[in-house]
């Protein structure tokens, strides 16, 4: 694309967009570009992207306006199928984990969690890839093309149980990580959200 926007380099390529960093009018910045689908219906491929991107750039501008730390919504084009956001400091948790530093901030997490849930949304996609760390700023979510306003507490749960499912498979070595995460949860309030989590863990116990 032209205009104000400057790439850099791509950082992921995802299963339906392509996410390059960059600056957009002198700021630090990522650029999402949806990729068509070509098993789809051009026009049902074009309605998806419009009503999944404009949807993002909804909970983004809720999330930021209840002041949590998410990407800032800094330009989005709907037919063309592009959002600009800023770029949030730090780097994935997933390496901070994987590195052996853990300190407070899985507790620190679950009370991120429980505000973001109490704004009344779910992630949609909770793994250590898609929360970033700072030694100076702390902890921010990032990639929400997967959530979604509701006040149902069930994806609440699967919230919680997708990230302990990649705690224990990509960090098995921290003992108890999910148990730390709802700690800080529960700190914030959001019983039965953890309660229907626990039901959910003990259903994929159950059938697995």
């Amino acid at each position: 694309m032209a205009g104000p926007w400057r790439e850099e380099k791509m950082i992921h390529r995802g299963a339906e967009a392509v996410v390059h960093a960059g600056s957009w009018m002198g700021r630090d910045a990522v650029l999402k570009q949806r990729e068509a689908r070509t098993w789809r219906h051009p026009d049902l491929d074009a309605r998806l992207t419009k009503s999944r991107m404009s949807a993002e750039a909804r909970l983004l501008v809720r999330l930021q306006d209840a002041g949590l730390p998410v990407p800032e919504l800094l330009a989005v084009d709907l037919a063309e199928g592009w959002i600009i956001t800023s770029r949030m400091p730090g780097g994935p948790l997933f390496d901070t984990l994987r590195a052996g530093d853990e300190a407070t901030m899985l507790t620190d997490l679950g009370r991120l969690i429980q505000r973001i849930h109490a704004a009344g949304i779910c992630h949609g996609d909770l793994t250590t890839h898609n929360i970033l760390w700072d030694a100076e700023a702390g902890l921010s979510i990032i990639d929400l093309g997967l959530s979604k306003i509701t006040d149902d507490i069930e994806p609440m749960g699967l919230d919680l149980q997708v990230l302990a499912e990649c705690l224990k498979a990509s960090h098995p070595d921290i003992e108890g990580g999910i148990d730390r995460v709802i700690a800080g949860y529960l700190a914030e309030g959001g019983r039965e959200v953890v309660d229907r989590f626990n039901a959910i863990r003990s259903r994929v116990r159950y059938h697995g």
